[in-house]
């Protein structure tokens, strides 16, 4: 298959592709890596791996109206009534620059985490600290071991920076093949990638397993553990690789308040890791610097929002076992879930299906993976779900 590498920013000041225009993200792949290059077939469609590609949309240039926008696994609920009020209540202090305020954003997650400020770096949201960690780490070559179909973040900036992706699929029961990628290391790589549970299949690897992995193999080079969603699960904070950081590992643990605490367009995040990994990123980034003064504190405050947390969890299950049920209705078998998105097999070709949706103003993913074309959708409000499933039927019937 002969394909073509092109520079999405260029595209952008183009205003369309040459092939059709595909329009821009986040219908465009993944929106946070909108300044690395992508590789597209002869459809447009984004190859990431022989068995890994995302179908896009061939439309206009403009983003078309939805109804319901579930393409890009946000909140809708969020952020909490106190992030809210924290946000309007600092609003005027944006003017200043937020270096003592960012320490005592730390301090707080560093309590929470079980872990030292030391071992905290913040980020303008998860994306921001992975694709640092990959600039920092493969500027020089090496690869990157990581599960196929993954979260694309790092690893396309690992290898626009230099660096080679070595995937390894997944099981068949959709975990991370830790065994395989433990096998696929070599004297030239530079990091393992985890995203878990995982973006796009929304699945889980077992806890003890990986643990047991991350520990051992962190001992040979560095594991990075994409902890996004892990506030979607009731126990989510028992199953995070934190503690390792307390044992000396050599492990990067990456979470975001894009998710559970629904502040995507807010840009915080952090890390977890080893004060010396940490200070090797931050000789190329001034880590917090593109966090906003305002959203240190709405970020602070939607810590103690514990009944905003609760009530999102429980939201984003009762949809996603609404959706579940709709699904077993019309004969479709999905994959289970743990995230605020799950996917579910399309007997259609991929872009053939998401023109269809967007016609009805429904936003939603597409993929090839598994030798199958599969529909991402994110959980939105139920309202938004009983959009989605109609349109559903509209186009399979």
């Amino acid at each position: 298959m002969r394909t073509e590498k092109i520079n999405r920013r260029n595209w952008l000041k183009k205003g369309v592709l040459t092939a059709g225009g595909v329009i821009a993200a986040p219908y465009l792949s993944f929106a946070e890596t909108s300044r690395t290059p992508i590789t597209l077939d002869l459809n447009g469609d984004a190859i990431y791996s022989p068995f890994f590609k995302e179908y896009l949309l061939d439309t206009e240039r403009e983003f078309p109206v939805l109804s319901a926008k579930l393409n890009a696994n946000e909140n809708p609920y969020g952020p909490s009534p106190k992030a809210l009020e924290a946000l309007k209540t600092n609003a005027f202090k944006g003017n200043r620059y937020a270096w003592k305020e960012l320490f005592e954003l730390m301090d707080k997650i560093a309590e929470v985490e079980g872990v030292q400020r030391e071992n905290i770096m913040m980020g303008p949201g998860s994306s921001d600290l992975l694709e640092k960690t990959a600039v920092t780490l493969f500027m020089n070559g090496g690869n990157v071991v990581s599960a196929d179909p993954a979260y694309m973040s790092l690893i396309r900036v690992a290898e626009a920076a230099g660096g080679t992706w070595k995937a390894v699929p997944l099981k068949e029961n959709w975990s991370h093949d830790l065994k395989a990628m433990e096998a696929a290391i070599d004297k030239d790589t530079k990091l393992v990638y985890i995203c878990n549970p995982n973006n796009p299949t929304g699945t889980i690897t077992e806890y003890n397993e990986l643990l047991d992995f991350c520990s051992r193999v962190s001992e040979k080079v560095p594991v990075f553990i994409d902890e996004a969603y892990l506030g979607f699960l009731e126990d989510g904070a028992k199953k995070s690789m934190v503690s390792l950081v307390n044992e000396g590992k050599d492990v990067i643990i990456a979470r975001t308040f894009s998710k559970i605490h629904g502040m995507a367009g807010l840009r915080v995040g952090y890390a977890v890791a080893q004060k010396a990994t940490l200070d090797r990123l931050q000789k190329i980034t001034r880590a917090g610097m593109g966090i906003s003064y305002p959203s240190v504190f709405a970020a602070m405050a939607a810590m103690d929002d514990v009944e905003f947390l609760d009530q999102s969890r429980a939201l984003n299950a009762a949809c996603r076992e609404y959706v579940y049920q709709s699904l077993d209705a019309m004969g479709i078998a999905y994959v289970p879930s743990h995230t605020s998105f799950m996917i579910f097999p399309i007997e259609m070709e991929g872009k053939d299906f998401l023109q269809k949706m967007t016609d009805l103003k429904v936003g939603v993913r597409a993929f090839n993976f598994m030798g199958k074309n599969w529909c991402r959708v994110s959980m939105g409000t139920m309202e938004e779900m009983k959009i989605f499933t109609s349109a559903l039927k509209d186009v399979i019937a």
